[in-house]
């Protein structure tokens, strides 16, 4: 069974920097492309970017290119979210997610390509 576990969130200054982790276990980790969304309450959870299976691509929501970097970690089964410039508008809950199947990258943008969550992590940025 697959678990994702989100670590790192916690309380910044705008301007400051935050890393998060998704630990993943329960399969093949090396074969599955991984997601970062985020939500607010009272919103829909959004996407945020995404890394391919073989790490080779990436690919991030137009609000957080150039400040975030999603990463992974093949040895721990691990992907992170590396973020910088933090914003006010970035607090937030952050997932991370991973699709049903292995090898599948272009598309994976919405809620819906996604069949696993992690419990989330709160993210807050004051002003």
């Amino acid at each position: 069974q697959v678990q994702l576990v989100e670590s790192g969130g916690g309380l910044v200054q705008a301007g400051g920097s935050l890393r998060l982790s998704c630990a993943d276990s329960g399969r093949t980790f090396s074969s599955y492309t991984m997601g970062w969304f985020r939500q607010v309450p009272g919103k829909e959870r959004e996407f945020v970017g995404r890394i391919k299976w073989d790490g080779g691509n990436t690919d991030y929501a137009d609000f957080v290119k150039g400040r975030f970097t999603i990463s992974r970690d093949y040895a721990r089964n691990t992907v992170y979210l590396q973020m910088n410039s933090l914003k006010p508008e970035d607090t937030a809950v952050y997932y991370c997610a991973a699709p049903q199947g292995p090898w599948y990258y272009t598309g994976l943008v919405n809620l819906k390509d996604y069949a696993y969550w992690g419990q989330g992590t709160q993210v807050t940025v004051s002003s």
